[in-house]
């Protein structure tokens, strides 16, 4: 067998990065501004106070306990209450990662053709022929996680140095709008573009977001904008001086996380009047011959557009070369959002699989999956994750109709699937600090009340966005989607139990 290679530690600021991209999504920032404009930092901060804070604070605490654990979540489900319990939270968990790839897989190049054109021209893209753009995505797709899969396996040297080009160019475009902000109010005089009022504050300029169904709407995109920090659990012993440095990280994480789409959001009315830039038949559209339809998905890019179109009105350029820095700035974007995919995908195309198969029993798989390659990384399980997601990625390119629907189906099922575990990890919670011979070295929560009142808290706040998911597709007459995403945890699930039986089963023949 050939000798292991060794692998340089996660510093503490690989790791925010890695965090980072994982978590923090800026388009976040210019969808919450269309959707609810000031409104929805009201939102965030209260998601991010009944959620995602105390909740990183939690992952600190069992991830400092249980450093030198390989099997991240799982791990720490599995010694806090049962292995059953843990195996059926972190595989559901993973399932929903799988259908995230397809996602992904297919939708990073839409910010690679804003990059390169300015625009998305991905459906009229074509390559071995193919005149549908849908097929041409799908090979673009099946390529991609090829290639990563490749990278990946061959060490997590490989995936810190992509994750940190993600993290670094999220942090970039960041810094513009901050910048870019706040010179276009300085140079307007102090003058808001999105005039600053009590009551823009808890109500929207979207009239499609006023009633409260809506806004409830708003507060589960707001709570799940903050998901994934978890994945970052199944790296806690690549980390260096983990019982240090991790949960400092996950806590440096979430305030920088927060803060930054709080102001993130702010500085949006610094440059963007929410008639001129969003509204039907919009004075941007008109004054820049752009005809394209504002959605969630391209939101981003045009806001973007607007900021270097206001900035170069600004600085008094000419109309023509303001349209232009409006351009070039969506085209940044747009790398920038290409990177930080990849940087995302780099990192959730190996934690979860590692949470799975290194934390749960070895007699739960194939003897070959728990096998690692000199880079020390799963090679064979990480194949046949990849053979998984390319089988489902040609289908729905190459299916026609009936494989569409099915993949709607699929992402129904695993939108409460991603999520659900939230509950699982923080229900215990509990039994992690009522467990007295789990060492702690690292300790926020020290009064019993106060841990049971924001383990309460956050899974009420997660059990309330789940529920909303659910029912909300059915308040829209879309019965259909409510139906297959109460099957997906309960699928997820049989199918979980089913298999940690037939393990428990297998032992104690043994036995």
């Amino acid at each position: 067998m050939a000798e292991k290679k060794k692998t340089s530690k996660l510093t503490l600021g690989a790791l925010i990065l890695m965090i980072f991209t994982s978590v923090f999504g800026f388009t976040n920032i210019p969808r919450a501004f269309y959707l609810m404009g000031y409104a929805s930092i009201f939102w965030y901060v209260l998601a991010a106070v009944t959620f995602f804070i105390p909740y990183a604070f939690m992952l600190g605490e069992m991830g400092a306990a249980f450093g030198e654990a390989k099997g991240g979540i799982y791990s720490w489900m599995e010694k806090s209450v049962n292995a059953k319990f843990a195996f059926i939270g972190t595989f559901m968990w993973f399932a929903s990662y799988i259908i995230w790839m397809v996602n992904v897989g297919n939708g990073i190049w839409i910010p690679l053709s804003n990059a390169i054109f300015g625009v998305d021209k991905t459906q009229s893209w074509s390559i071995f022929g193919l005149t549908n753009g849908v097929q041409t995505l799908g090979i673009l797709a099946i390529i991609w996680i090829i290639v990563i899969t490749f990278v990946t396996s061959k060490g997590l040297d490989k995936i810190k140095k992509v994750t940190s080009i993600g993290g670094t160019a999220i942090t970039l475009i960041n810094v513009i709008l901050f910048l870019g902000g706040m010179l276009i109010l300085v140079l307007n005089k102090g003058v808001m573009a999105q005039p600053i009022t009590a009551h823009a504050f808890f109500q929207s300029p979207n009239e499609s977001y006023t009633s409260m169904i809506q806004v409830f709407s708003f507060v589960v995109f707001a709570i799940f904008a903050y998901g994934g920090l978890e994945v970052v659990g199944g790296l806690v012993d690549e980390t260096e001086n983990a019982k240090v440095n991790f949960p400092k990280g996950l806590a440096i994480s979430a305030i920088i996380i927060a803060i930054g789409y709080a102001i993130g959001i702010f500085m949006m009315g610094t440059f963007t009047n929410w008639d001129f830039t969003f509204a039907a038949n919009s004075g941007f559209a008109k004054a820049t011959g752009s005809t394209a339809q504002v959605t969630l998905g391209n939101v981003a890019y045009i806001a973007m557009n607007n900021m270097g179109y206001q900035l170069g009105l600004a600085l008094n350029l000419s109309q023509h070369a303001a349209i232009q820095v409006g351009i070039w700035l969506s085209r940044y974007m747009g790398l920038s959002m290409f990177l930080a995919l990849s940087g995302a995908f780099f990192t959730l195309i190996f934690s979860p699989l590692k949470t799975l198969i290194e934390g749960t029993p070895a007699e739960l798989w194939p003897k070959s999956f728990t096998k690692k390659n000199e880079h020390n990384m799963p090679v064979n399980a990480m194949k046949a994750q990849a053979a998984i997601v390319i089988v489902i990625i040609a289908f729905v390119a190459f299916g026609g109709k009936n494989a569409a629907i099915f993949f709607e189906i699929l992402t129904a099922m695993t939108n409460v699937s991603m999520t659900l575990p939230y509950m699982f990890v923080a229900f215990a919670f509990f039994g992690f600090k009522k467990d007295d011979s789990i060492e702690k070295p690292f300790t926020i929560y020290k009064g019993k009340t106060f841990y049971k009142f924001c383990v309460i808290m956050v899974m009420f706040t997660v059990g309330f966005a789940n529920v909303f998911t659910i029912i909300q597709p059915a308040i829209d007459g879309n019965i259909k989607q409510t139906l297959w995403s109460i099957a997906g945890p309960v699928f997820f699930t049989v199918v979980a139990w089913f298999m940690f039986s037939r393990y428990e089963k297998k032992m104690k023949l043994k036995a």
